[in-house]
């Protein structure tokens, strides 16, 4: 009798954790958060007191863990937008950008209502134009590239060791 109990405790128990199982945040995902959080905390902004307002575009293949409002250690305050008229009015110090286009990125850094806006994208491989930090994602690895010529029109200051890392990750 006892012997069918535990089973039936055990397969009760088993059955219960199976969303927690579903939830299983992939290694890039958790990289890209940690990245991204990296950023964001090495950065200042000029005139912001408190915390960062960082606008997640719902088009980002990680927006589900970058925006997790759930994680109260994140460095900034999420604000998932689907279109640009919603980040336009959405007073955001920073975008991540999914699959908009960097001419996208640049056009809304031109009609933005503030000067010092920190841009990060997940799909700018080339890194010319648009963000001023652009990921590089593959399946077991997370980068990042910087467009120093982006940061330098941004308005934001960020620490010179976050760009020395994004070299030696660029070479390494």
């Amino acid at each position: 009798m006892r012997f069918t109990h535990r089973l039936i405790l055990t397969l009760v128990l088993s059955q219960a954790g199976l969303p927690l199982f579903a939830m299983h945040i992939p290694d890039n995902a958790i990289a890209v958060r940690s990245i991204v959080s990296g950023i964001v905390s090495y950065t200042r902004w000029p005139a912001l007191t408190g915390v960062p307002r960082l606008c997640v575009f719902s088009s980002s293949r990680f927006a589900s863990v970058i925006a997790d409002e759930s994680n109260t250690s994140l460095p900034y305050l999420p604000i998932v937008v689907h279109t640009r008229r919603e980040a336009m009015v959405a007073r955001c110090n920073g975008f991540y950008f999914g699959s908009e286009s960097p001419a996208f990125q640049v056009e809304l850094l031109k009609h933005y209502p503030t000067n010092a806006l920190l841009l990060i994208a997940e799909q700018n491989s080339e890194c010319i134009t648009g963000s001023a930090f652009c990921l590089q994602i593959n399946d077991n690895s997370v980068k990042f590239s910087v467009n120093l010529d982006s940061l330098a029109r941004s308005g934001v200051r960020v620490n010179p060791d976050v760009l020395l890392l994004a070299r030696k990750k660029k070479n390494g």
